[in-house]
C-alpha cells in the first residue's frame, strides 16, 4: 500500500527521511544493539540522546543560555494548569487572550489557581480573527500573559506580535513551533506538544526563561513543578524516551535542510498553493480573514454539509486523509505542517479542483 498525504491536526504526519532513519535503527541504534525504546533512560547511550535533542533545539530556534528546555509528559493541557501554579505566585494575578478552544481551556485552568481575566476574545465570530490587543489591557499587576500563537481548530495565526511590553509572555506553540523563526526572548516560557510539528504524541517540550523557575506555588505537585524537571534535566521520572529520540531526529532533518528560515519558506509556498485556490474557488471558501491566516492550519467549507461529506469521502478515497474539520467550525482542514510535502498540497488542490468540476 502506498502513503497516504496525512492532513491530520495531529498526530500529524512525520518526515519520510525521519520514519526511515528510526525504521534503520529500530533493533540497534549506534551500535547499542539495542532499541531506544529498550534503553534505560540512565544510561550514557540514553544521555547521549536527549542531549542530542536538546543540543539541537537550542540551535535550530536559536534559544538564549538563559533559559531551560525540557522534555515534559501530559500534553500541551497539563501546561494549563503547571504554567499558573509556577508562573503565578507573585500577584496571583494573569491575563489571557481567548482565540480559540485550547485558549478557552487554559484560561479555564487558570481560572483555579489565580484571578484570570480574558482580556480580548474572538469568539464573538467562531473565532475566525484575532482580537487586537496590546500593553493597555494588560491587568495591573499581572504575573503573566498567555497567547495561543497558533489556533489548530480555527486556522488562526499571530502572525505580528503583539506589543506587550515589560510583561511576561507565555505562548501556546503547539501547533507552529520550529515552523517560522521565533524570538525566543520575547517570551517567559514557550510550550508546545510535540505531536503536531516535531515528533510523535508523548512529549512536550517547554522553553522557560530561568529566572521564573523556583517560585511554584506551595502546594504544587512535585511532578508539577519546573524546578522538578529543571534541577534533574527532564530525568526526574522516566521520560517518554522513544519521542525524544524522534524528535531530535526531526531537529536533524530541519538543520541538514538550512535551519528554520528554509523551512519557513517552504511553508509560505505550500500555505500559498492552497489559499490562492480558495480565493478564487466557487465552491470552497476559507473560513479565516485573510491577515490572519495560519500557514499549518487552514480550514474551509462548502456552501452545504452534503457537499462537505462527500468531499471527505471521495477525498479519502484518493488518498488524502484527516480532512474532515473540527466540530465548532464543520467543513474541512487541512493540516500542512513542516511533514508535509508541497506535493502533497499540489495534489489536494488538484483534486479540490476536479471535485469542484464534477460537482457544479
Amino acid at each position: 500500500m502506498s502513503r497516504v498525504y496525512n492532513f491530520s491536526a495531529g498526530p500529524s504526519m512525520l518526515p519520510l527521511e525521519v520514519l526511515e532513519r528510526a525504521q534503520k535503527e529500530m533493533l540497534d541504534c549506534n551500535g547499542s544493539g539495542q532499541s531506544v525504546m529498550e534503553m534505560s533512560h540512565r544510561s550514557k547511550e540514553y544521555q547521549a540522546i536527549i542531549d542530542d535533542a536538546e543540543a539541537l533545539l537550542r540551535e535550530i530556534m536559536n534559544i538564549p543560555d538563559n533559559y531551560k528546555v525540557l522534555f515534559l509528559q501530559g500534553g500541551a493541557s497539563t501546561q494549563f494548569a503547571m504554567i499558573p501554579l509556577n508562573l503565578g505566585n507573585k500577584n496571583k494575578k494573569a491575563d489571557y487572550v481567548i482565540t480559540g478552544q485550547w485558549a478557552k481551556k487554559a484560561f479555564a485552568e487558570g481560572k483555579r489557581y489565580l484571578e484570570a481575566h480574558d482580556i480580548a476574545s474572538s469568539a464573538d465570530k467562531t473565532f475566525s480573527y484575532l482580537p487586537k490587543v496590546d500593553k493597555s489591557m494588560l491587568t495591573p499587576g499581572a504575573d503573566f500573559v498567555h497567547i495561543t500563537y497558533n489556533n489548530t481548530i480555527y486556522g488562526t495565526h499571530f502572525n505580528t506580535m503583539p506589543d506587550f511590553g515589560d510583561a511576561v509572555v507565555v505562548s501556546d506553540m503547539s501547533s507552529c513551533i520550529l515552523s517560522e523563526e521565533v524570538d525566543v526572548s520575547k517570551f517567559g516560557l514557550i510550550y508546545a506538544g510535540a505531536q503536531k510539528n516535531m515528533g510523535p504524541a508523548g512529549v512536550t517540550v517547554v522553553i522557560v526563561r530561568e529566572d521564573l523557575i523556583g517560585n511554584a506555588m506551595e502546594f504544587t505537585p512535585t511532578m508539577l513543578n519546573y524546578e522538578t524537571h529543571a534541577s534533574n534535566g527532564s530525568m526526574f521520572n522516566t521520560p517518554p524516551t522513544y519521542a525524544i529520540y524522534i524528535c531530535k531526529l526531526v531537529f536533524e532533518w530541519i538543520k541538514n535542510m538550512g535551519g528554520i528560515p528554509v523551512m519557513h519558506e517552504k511553508n509560505v509556498k505550500k500555505a500559498k498553493v492552497l489559499y490562492d485556490f480558495l480565493d478564487q474557488s466557487s465552491m470552497f471558501k476559507g473560513t479565516v480573514v485573510p491577515e490572519d491566516r495560519s500557514l499549518m492550519n487552514v480550514p474551509f467549507v462548502t456552501d452545504s454539509d452534503e457537499l462537505n461529506a462527500k468531499f471527505i469521502a471521495e477525498a479519502k478515497a484518493k488518498g488524502f486523509v484527516n480532512l474532515k474539520g473540527h466540530r465548532t467550525v464543520g467543513g474541512m482542514r487541512a493540516s500542512i505542517y513542516n511533514a508535509m510535502p508541497l506535493e502533497g498540497v499540489e495534489a489536494l488542490v488538484a483534486f479540490m479542483k476536479e471535485f469542484e468540476a464534477n460537482n457544479k
